[in-house]
C-alpha cells in the first residue's frame, strides 16, 4: 500500500506538470524514476491482454499491464489537476516569476540528476544530447503553422501530440499550436462534437501511443545511455520555455487563450529577483531531496 500511495504522489507531480503551459509530464515522470516503467504498463496492451481482459482472467491481465501501479499513478494525476488547478491559476497571475523560478530550479537540476545516469558518455551519447537540446530549443521559437483539416494530417496532430505528451520537455497543447490545429482539435471539434475530426486525431493518438511505447521501450533496452542523453537534452531545451523572465505571447482560440510564446528578457537586480533566486534554490534543493529520499528507498530494499 505505501509504494503505490508513493506512485499516487509521483502521478500527482505529473499532474501538476500538465497543468503549467510548456511543462511536460513526461519530464516530471523521469524525474522521480517511472518514466520507464510506465512505457513499459503502456507498451504491455495489445492482444494478449485485451484477450485476457475478454475471458475474465483479471488477475493476469491486472499483472501483465501493471495496472495497480497505473491506476494509483493516474489517481494522482486526476486529483491534482481537479484540486490545484485553479490554485496554480491564481499563482500565475499573481506570482508568475516566483511559480516559473521554483520549476526552473527544478528542471536545472533534473538535468544533472538525469544525466548523472548515463553510465558511458561515448560519441554517440554526447551527440544524442545535442540532438534532444536541439530540437527542444527548436520547439520553443517554431512559428504556429496554419490550420488544416486534412484526414492524414489530424492523424498525424494525434500521434504528434501523444507522443510530445510521453516526451519529456514537449507539451502535447503546445506542440497542437505549432502545428496549426489547436483550435480546430482541442475547441471547435471538442465543442461541436465534430466526429469528421475527432475520429483522426483519436486513431492517430491510440496508435500512437502503443507504437511509441514499443519504440521508446526497444530503444531503452538497446541504447539506454544514447535515450536517456536524448531525454536529457530535451529537459535542458525546455528552460527556455521555463526562464522566470518573459512576457507570455498569447492568441485567442474561440473562448480560450493560449501562450504561443513567450518575449524574454533579462531581471532587474530587484527584491523580486534575489526572492526568484532564493526559489530556484529552494526547487533545485528539492530535486536532491527526493534524489536523496530515492537512494535511501534502493538500500534499504536491498
Amino acid at each position: 500500500m505505501k509504494e503505490y500511495i508513493i506512485y499516487a504522489l509521483k502521478g500527482m507531480a505529473v499532474g501538476l506538470a500538465n497543468i503549467i503551459p510548456g511543462v511536460s509530464g513526461g519530464t516530471i515522470a523521469l524525474i522521480t524514476g517511472i518514466f520507464e516503467r510506465l512505457i513499459n504498463s503502456i507498451k504491455s496492451f495489445g492482444l494478449s491482454s485485451l484477450k485476457l481482459l475478454i475471458n475474465g482472467k483479471l488477475k493476469e491481465f491486472a499483472k501483465v499491464t501493471d495496472l495497480y501501479f497505473l491506476v494509483s499513478l493516474f489517481t494522482g494525476v486526476i486529483v491534482a489537476i481537479v484540486l490545484l488547478a485553479k490554485v496554480f491559476d491564481f499563482l500565475f497571475s499573481q506570482y508568475p516569476v516566483f511559480i516559473w523560478s521554483f520549476f526552473f530550479g527544478l528542471i536545472l537540476a533534473s538535468v544533472y540528476f538525469v544525466g548523472k545516469t548515463i553510465e558511458n558518455w561515448k560519441v554517440t551519447v554526447i551527440i544524442s544530447f545535442i540532438i534532444g537540446t536541439s530540437l527542444a530549443v527548436m520547439f520553443t521559437f517554431l512559428t504556429p503553422a496554419t490550420q488544416n483539416n486534412n484526414f492524414f494530417y489530424l492523424i498525424l496532430c494525434g500521434v504528434v501530440a501523444v507522443c510530445s505528451m510521453i516526451l519529456p520537455g514537449l507539451s502535447g497543447s503546445f506542440v497542437l499550436i505549432l502545428m496549426g490545429n489547436y483550435q480546430l482539435v482541442a475547441i471547435d471539434a471538442i465543442n461541436n462534437r465534430d466526429v469528421g475530426v475527432i475520429f483522426p486525431v483519436l486513431i492517430g493518438a491510440v496508435a500512437g501511443l502503443i507504437a511509441f511505447s514499443h519504440v521508446l521501450s526497444w530503444v531503452f533496452k538497446r541504447y539506454k545511455d544514447q535515450t536517456i542523453a536524448t531525454l536529457t537534452g530535451f529537459i535542458l531545451g525546455s528552460l527556455g520555455i521555463i526562464w522566470p523572465w518573459k512576457n507570455p505571447i498569447e492568441e485567442i482560440f474561440g473562448e480560450k487563450v493560449k501562450v504561443i510564446g513567450y518575449d524574454y528578457f533579462l531581471p532587474q537586480l530587484d527584491t523580486e529577483f534575489f526572492i526568484a533566486v532564493a526559489i530556484i534554490i529552494i526547487g533545485i534543493v528539492s530535486i536532491w531531496i527526493m534524489e536523496k529520499s530515492a537512494q535511501n528507498v534502493e538500500q534499504k530494499s536491498l
